[in-house]
């Protein structure tokens, strides 16, 4: 009879932990939004994921990261100061490029700071343009530390709800 009630015991213990994580993750992501990291899309994107995909965010944003990590490489290469002419036309193409699809996870302030870069491209504003890359390194990078750290807490969730005996 002792061995079930410490068994119970854990039982509840481990369901506190797991309802303390659900709580953390849904504080963290309400963040995510409140802080202009993610807009609507981003939840768009959460609901074509199921169980025959439960990976589904995850690799979508992976390609994001990828997608993105290549265009920044490529715009540091086109507004190279050495250059003796920058392609505003193609530059002004990468940046167009790397809205689309930050706007398709949902990833708002590289979004927003796209559009103003390509302003700077429409001008030919090699000094805002510059400041613009740098600004969307920035933002990339806090946008993927913060989504890298959401899924970590989601699935640290999913393995802590698998330990609870059913």
């Amino acid at each position: 009879m002792r061995e079930k009630e410490k068994e119970r015991k854990e039982e509840i213990s481990k369901m506190d932990v797991v309802t303390q994580m659900q709580r953390q993750l849904i504080q963290y992501t309400s963040s995510l939004f409140q802080e202009g990291f993610l807009d609507d899309q981003f939840n768009q994107l959460q609901q074509l994921q199921d169980e025959s995909n439960p990976e589904f965010v995850v690799e979508v944003v992976t390609l994001f990261f990828e997608d993105a990590e290549r265009l920044l490489n490529e715009l540091s290469k086109s507004l190279q100061v050495e250059q003796e002419s920058i392609d505003f036309r193609k530059v002004d193409a990468q940046v167009h490029q790397l809205k689309g699809s930050s706007s398709s996870i949902g990833a708002q302030r590289v979004q927003r700071v796209c559009i103003a870069f390509r302003n700077f491209c429409e001008q030919q504003n090699v000094e805002g343009c510059l400041k613009s890359l740098q600004e969307i390194k920035q933002e990339y990078s806090l946008v993927k530390t913060k989504l890298e750290t959401l899924f970590k807490m989601e699935k640290q969730l999913f393995a802590a709800r698998g330990s609870i005996s059913r």
